[in-house]
């Protein structure tokens, strides 16, 4: 614990102080933490060595959202080079008005993540929330955190996520009850008040605080293209794009995934549901819509600018790609010693906190090891057999439960969270403003989010 304390703020210090570049500081305390951690120098029988741990951890993350932010990035680029995302944004000011554009991303994040893992969530709405910035003058760094935590509320606590599912299921059978999803997504809409409230205030308020790079090379007077009014910026694109269309590679690929999440939890799975509805073929077919949007605009050599389009992408998305990875390597590295294993051995030193328990066992494997999945998994998997010693064993305290361990689930997001990088990256921040927008953001709605699931728990017990 002491060593993983220590490799944080190293790896912290390596970053903003020192200007080491991120890949390589998280590589470096990541390979030095696995050693000193136990982990061998090479496999022996079942048990990986450290460059096997590296190699699994680095690969994993690209399994899991490597070409979903590629694909997610392109969406984003096609909206832009159509004026789509201008459209969006102009119906988006329409209906929530100009001064609320955190509350219009926060709210928008809490919906879309309901289906779709938070991740991908932040990739697919970032060119909404990127055109609102420029046309409502909002601080990029505030819309970009009250985003982030919307979806990352629904992400922790609201089924059909699998984190929220996986506990339920796990609680729920070892009280030898049938899980009460209805329950647990009526607990968690109610738990989601406080840190939603939480949430706006602290987006508002850091964003006043820290300012993107974009905004940064505006103050410094080398804002070059970016010195471009709204109005200028529309009259450039002729023609805006229908509504319909301008929403259509969004909307379509949340609701395929939205559709095949219902009929999962449902129990009724039929193939090409659940095939269209994978995050990797819906954001893809959210790329064929944007592809025949800017096949419509009129433009010289379309072949060609679609070429110049993706390959500028795929350079932005590069350096985004390999951080992410080595923030994954670092959670598969702290997975892989011992730790993990320690605090699930010593979590009865922790039972007499009652429902905070599961906040706070939540919250350290969270803060560990870096997956909010894993953490909610493994802490429902130890909470099991302790409900009814707790006073946890009613089905509507077994879901107040479930809540409490996805509140700990995102407090907090750093370093060995992909989150992390996709947030920090997509929303233009350097590291260290992303420690105190999105470390700092997550801490203070998980809080909020524990003190609401206590207030609930008062009124239920």
């Amino acid at each position: 614990m002491i060593a993983f304390i220590l490799a944080i703020i190293i790896m912290i210090l390596a970053i903003s102080k020192y200007n080491i570049h991120p890949f390589l500081s998280i590589l470096t305390v990541s390979v030095i933490f696995g050693i000193i951690g136990g982990i061998p120098l090479v496999k022996t029988g079942k048990v990986l060595g450290i460059a096997d741990v590296v190699s699994a951890g680095f690969a994993g993350t690209f399994n899991s959202i490597g070409i979903v932010i590629i694909m997610g990035a392109l969406v984003g680029a096609l909206l832009e080079k159509t004026g789509a995302a201008l459209k969006m944004a102009d119906c988006v000011v329409r209906l929530v008005g100009k001064n609320n554009t955190s509350l219009a991303v926060l709210i928008m994040g809490w919906i879309v993540s309901i289906p779709v893992f938070c991740d991908s969530g932040f990739v697919i709405l970032n060119p909404i929330r990127k055109a609102l910035v420029r046309r409502t003058h909002a601080s990029g760094v505030a819309t970009a955190v009250a985003m982030s935590m919307g979806l990352y509320i629904t992400h922790c606590f609201i089924p059909p996520t699998p984190g929220p599912i996986a506990a339920a299921n796990t609680i729920y059978e070892g009280m030898q009850m049938d899980t009460n999803l209805i329950l647990v997504i009526a607990m968690g809409a109610c738990a989601s008040i406080l840190p939603m409230i939480a949430a706006y205030f602290y987006a508002n308020y850091i964003g006043g605080k820290i300012k993107t790079k974009e905004e940064k090379t505006m103050e410094a007077g080398e804002a070059g293209e970016m010195t471009e009014t709204y109005e200028e910026l529309m009259k450039s694109y002729g023609e805006l794009p229908s509504a319909f269309m301008s929403f259509a590679p969004i909307i379509v690929p949340i609701l395929l995934m939205a559709l095949s999440s219902a009929m999962n939890m449902a129990g009724n799975k039929i193939p090409i549901v659940t095939f269209l509805g994978t995050p990797i073929i819906a954001i893809s077919v959210g790329v064929l819509l944007g592809i025949l949007l800017f096949a419509s605009r009129p433009m010289e050599d379309k072949a060609k600018a679609f070429y110049e389009l993706t390959n500028e992408t795929l350079k932005v998305c590069g350096p985004i790609l390999f951080i992410t990875a080595a923030g994954g390597v670092l959670g598969k590295v702290i997975a892989s010693t011992n730790m993990v294993a320690f605090i699930k051995a010593n979590s009865t030193t922790l039972a007499g906190l009652g429902i905070f328990f599961p906040f706070i066992l939540s919250a350290i494997l969270k803060t560990a090891q870096g997956s909010s999945t894993v953490a909610i998994t493994t802490t429902a998997g130890i909470m099991a057999p302790l409900m009814t010693t707790l006073g946890l064993g009613t089905p509507i305290l077994a879901a107040v439960t479930v809540i409490a361990i996805g509140a700990g689930a995102m407090t907090v997001s750093h370093a060995n969270d992909s989150y992390f990088w996709v947030v920090t990256n997509f929303g233009d921040m350097e590291v260290q403003d992303g420690y105190r927008a999105q470390t700092f953001g997550t801490f203070v709605t998980g809080l909020a989010a524990m003190l609401n699931v206590y207030i609930i728990y008062l009124f239920v017990r």
